[in-house]
């Protein structure tokens, strides 16, 4: 028994023994390599469901302890994640993850792996972290692609942006890209209430954006696609998955971040002692202190809510979304509100080979504007004038302190008093006694049907139909004791419509044989846009019970449109997977121009070589991709000012114009200058772009340099009295230049299990010159153009002139003293005729800027991340015409009109007194270059939260956003960001403090 019992003892230790040995663990070995054979460096290896874990080193391999039976997660981005089970030694491949967007790139009427494209194409998401605030689609992409420039036309809520790709093609035709929403080619142009089309996208339904930059990438679209081309994908549900339901929303503060320093109602009085001395003050001034800008400007609150519900049956995947944003903008009484909702539904059929995609967008946005009086009266405004005063003159103007003149006019009706027009307006009352409201509708749907014959599966044939609908109406009501519309009030409407409708069809063959990839596609398509709307209006005269000055309906109707038809084929072909050539035709007719004219054809020819994939690179281990492309093509731009400018319109004239018989005198009727040989403005392009990777894609970016130049410019020239019924009429006349190079890179510094740092930076160069204006040589000839500057008799400062870039500004060289003061109205003879007049004038600086660059930093630290994003802008140059407007600080500058007006310390300090031309001055055009940082975020992200054993949890993410924080600039005036490039009294933008919560369910 003692024996036995020794023996089962024994027996017992050693079972005991093998089973801790078996529970002890193992150590892991193992080396994780790509499809090629190349190594991962910097692959997450991890244990699942424990914090266990490592990455891979420079040759992909890697050490970790585990036990039996675990399940070890290998994951990088770009590649499928892999679930293996531990062992002592493994041997990963991770498999590309074809869904990823860095594999697969939109382009016009299909696809491409993001590797054998061979134009200039930059695909980008929405960057999920680092977004700051979106209202428009238009501001997930300012500074995140290179070549592209995104300027908000100013602070207003839900106000657009100018978009160019590249500088600008043409100078009197558009220079917006085209934008593609879902296959869908939109109208660009806004209605009343929407500022473009883009705004009816809400950028939370937003899946990719991609940008075609070159002509071999955007000569598939041969119209309108001179300014490039911007293709939206939005989101779709997953066949098979159950319903996802995700809520997205934020609250945000904003308010001013600069103003504008004018003087105070103490500092404007102590002014005007020292400027009169002992002369009598030609009027009184008030006893007030009024900050005109705090009756202005105020902390909005805004909010913004998206729901989404998403996921997919058998066959038929569905997404549904909803979206709600409110916008108080900082000028008090603006506001954008705007609802949306979206559907897409992709059902398939016969195993795939029939497939669809259904989408539809609804859009409802309301706007409540201001009159940017209200900005410009804050800061001319007489600081020592109360808001509101109890005297009963000012009751003609509700009680508002206004500049008031005695009038006879209404002395039947016992009015005394209106106001002065030519005098600065109550800021207050302007916003008060004006209420300026739109209404606007937008649908856009389009159904997609791509079928792939099951006799012969590589060839396929897609058709798509599709329409946009949009309905805008604006009401602006002047009250009758407004500043305007004075004893009469005013009450206008003006309503527009638009509907478009777009159908094409294309096939399209793929076929591999041996080292040979053949991918032919041909189709055609047409588009049809029309636009009609009116104006209504009236005043009323409260003493005669009837309308005054009364616009009608039938006085202001007008219908427009026009239509394009097109035919259009792409070529491409692969050799040995490392040669690829590219080619595509595209002919397109518009009813723009004339028969004669009326069709454009538009080719392009790319060529692309993986020079990785060459024997002499391909075991470069550090270089994980080179490819150089080539391209060339020519691209069309019909968007012209007019849909019939070939074609004399008759319309009425005025009383100036009217033929008597008898008695009676009739309005007659006569054409509008016309052109019959109008034809399409075509622009041709060359491009060399460079594409690489290193460190299995840790780093990885492109360099691209171009040529682009515009031929037979739609022009308005000047032309003899007599041979048309104009002074001046629209003509292909002239021809412009764009030349310069981009750099992107994007890059992971570092790639731990706990910590990621991703960095993207991307450079832009570009340089604009007219080459050819008239059918002459004269060197002298200039065209004005851009805004009108506040000083002068409808004063312009900028020109359009051959050898210089558009836009440029046309200024006399200032002449300064001793101490680099301006002497005031002295100017450089430039010409040395002793005379200084127009001829002394030059060509100084432009408003774009030479250098563009964006920068966005992210870091990812377990559930943390903390974002931002920067950009910069050098070499813009602004007129300061704030500055220019307030110069004249002389007695006739401060009081005339019988009103006093308000300057600042900057124009006291100049000391200018309001003589001769001295705004026309270069000293005027600043430079503007600036370093904005757009948003700066800190996030942090759960998941599991309220789990159960039933339900697995909500996961989610709060953050917190700052946008517009700072700008660093040399510029004095209120933003250097300046769209036209003159700097008046815009609306600011604001600094706003955003929280958001994003929550899956």
């Amino acid at each position: 028994m003692k024996k036995m019992s020794k023996f089962l003892l024994l027996w017992l230790v050693g079972v005991l023994l093998s089973v801790q040995a078996f529970a002890q663990g193992i150590t892991v070995k193992g080396v994780v390599k790509d499809n090629t054979g190349e190594p991962v460096i910097g692959a997450n290896v991890l244990v699942k469901n424990t914090t266990n874990g490592t990455i891979t080193d420079f040759d992909g391999n890697f050490t970790l302890n585990a036990n039996k039976g675990d399940i070890v997660v290998i994951s990088f981005i770009g590649y499928k994640t892999q679930e293996l089970p531990a062992a002592a030694m493994m041997n990963v491949i991770l498999k590309d993850d074809s869904e990823m967007l860095d594999d697969v790139v939109v382009i016009g009427y299909g696809s491409v792996k993001k590797n054998d494209a061979t134009g200039s194409v930059t695909a980008i998401k929405p960057d999920e972290l680092s977004k700051g605030i979106t209202t428009n689609a238009q501001d997930m992409l300012a500074g995140k692609v290179a070549g592209m420039s995104v300027i908000s036309n100013d602070g207003t809520p839900g106000g657009g942006s100018q978009i160019r790709i590249r500088g600008g093609s043409s100078l009197n035709a558009s220079n917006d890209p085209l934008i593609v929403i879902d296959g869908l080619a939109i109208d660009n142009n806004g209605i009343k209430g929407m500022s473009n089309g883009l705004s009816m996208v809400n950028p939370e339904d937003i899946e990719t954006f991609t940008v075609l930059k070159d002509a071999s990438a955007t000569a598939i679209y041969g119209s309108r696609a001179s300014n490039g081309v911007i293709i939206i994908t939005t989101k779709k549900g997953k066949s098979g998955q159950a319903p996802k339901v995700s809520y997205n929303g934020s609250v945000s503060v904003s308010t001013t971040q600069k103003r504008y320093d004018v003087l105070t109602g103490d500092e404007y009085r102590n002014y005007v002692s020292q400027l009169w001395g002992d002369e009598a003050l030609p009027a009184e001034l008030g006893t007030e202190n009024t900050d005109w800008q705090d009756e202005v400007f105020r902390t909005a609150v805004s909010t913004d809510h998206h729901v989404s519900v998403n996921g997919g049956l058998k066959n038929l995947p569905y997404r549904v979304s909803f979206g709600y944003s409110s916008n108080n903008g900082i000028v008090k009484n603006s506001n954008f509100q705007r609802f949306t909702t979206s559907v897409n539904l992709a059902p398939s059929f016969f195993d795939d080979h029939l497939k669809f995609n259904i989408t539809a967008k609804y859009m409802n946005g309301k706007n409540t504007y201001v009159d940017g009086a209200a900005v410009g009266g804050a800061m001319s405004m007489d600081p020592t004038r109360p808001v509101r005063s109890s005297d009963p003159m000012y009751d003609f103007f509700g009680g508002f302190y206004q500049t008031a003149q005695g009038t006879s006019d209404y002395s039947d009706k016992s009015w005394a008093y209106t106001s002065n027009k030519n005098t600065p307006q109550n800021p207050v009352a302007v916003l008060d006694q004006k209420d300026d409201t739109a209404n606007s509708n937008d649908f856009v749907g389009n159904i997609e049907m791509d079928y792939k014959f099951h006799f012969l599966p590589d060839l396929r044939i897609h058709a798509s139909i599709g329409g946009d609908y949009a309905e805008g109406r604006q009401t602006t009501i002047y009250s009758p004791y407004s500043y305007s519309y004075n004893y009469y009030g005013n009450r206008s409407v003006a309503t527009e419509y638009k509907y478009n409708i777009s159908y094409n069809v294309y096939g399209q063959y793929i076929k591999t044989i041996g080292d040979h990839m053949i991918d032919v596609m041909a189709g055609g398509e047409e588009q049809h846009f029309h636009r009609n709307g009116f104006n209504e209006g009236y005043g009323w005269d409260s003493y005669l019970q009837v309308k005054h000055d009364e616009v009608l309906r039938e006085e202001t109707a007008y219908a427009t449109r026009n239509t394009l038809v097109s035919y259009f084929g792409r070529l491409n072909y692969s050799l040995l997977d490392r040669y690829l050539f590219t080619f595509t035709m595209r002919w397109d007719g518009s009813s723009r121009f004339a028969s004669a004219n009326r069709w454009g054809t538009f080719p392009s020819l790319a060529l692309g070589w993986k020079i990785k994939e060459e024997k002499f690179l391909r075991n470069v281990n550090f270089l994980s991709d080179l490819k150089l492309r080539l391209g060339w093509g020519i691209t069309g731009q019909q968007d012209v000012t007019s849909d019939f400018a070939y074609m004399p319109l008759y319309y009425a004239n005025d009383s100036f114009a009217q033929y008597p018989f008898g008695d009676v005198y009739y309005n007659s009727s006569r054409p509008n200058a016309f052109n019959t040989d109008l034809k399409w403005e075509q622009t041709t392009t060359y491009n060399a772009g460079l594409d690489f990777g290193f460190l299995n894609g840790r780093i990885s970016g492109n360099i691209d340099g171009y040529y682009r130049e515009t031929d037979d410019l739609l022009n308005s020239v000047k032309i003899p009295v007599g041979t048309n019924f104009n002074a001046q009429m629209l003509k292909n006349i002239g021809s412009l230049k764009n030349y310069g190079v981009e750099f992107a890179i994007n890059a992971k510094p570092i790639v731990t299990k706990d910590f990621l740092w991703d960095v993207t930076y991307n450079f832009t160069w570009n340089h604009n010159e007219i080459t050819k204006l008239t059918g002459g040589n004269d060197a002298d000839y200039y065209v004005e153009t851009g805004d009108k500057i506040s000083r002068g008799n409808n004063t312009k400062v900028q020109v359009n002139k051959v050898g210089y870039p558009a836009n440029s500004f046309y200024v006399y060289q200032q002449v300064y003293d001793e101490n680099g003061k301006p002497i005031e109205n002295m100017f450089v003879d430039r010409n040395g005729d002793g005379i200084i007049n127009s001829s002394d004038k030059y060509i100084y600086k432009k408003p774009a800027a030479d250098f563009l660059m964006g920068f966005t930093s992210k870091m990812t630290y377990k559930n943390w991340d903390f974002s931002f994003s920067l950009r910069a802008s050098l070499n813009n140059y602004v007129y300061y015409d704030f500055l220019a407007g307030k110069a004249n600080v002389s007695q006739s500058g401060l009081f005339s009109n019988t009103a006093w007006s308000n300057t600042t310390p900057e124009a006291i300090e100049l000391g200018f007194q309001g003589i001769g031309d001295y705004y026309m001055s270069d000293y005027f055009v600043r430079n503007a270059s600036f370093l904005r940082c757009d948003n700066i975020t800190l996030g942090y992200s759960f998941k599991n939260l309220c789990k159960t054993s039933a339900y697995k949890g909500i996961g989610g993410r709060i953050y917190a956003t700052v946008q517009n924080p700072f700008i660093i600039t040399k510029y004095d005036g209120l933003d250097p960001e300046v769209q036209s490039g003159i700097d008046g009294s815009p609306y600011p933008r604001p600094l706003t403090f955003l929280l958001g919560l994003n929550l899956q369910f």
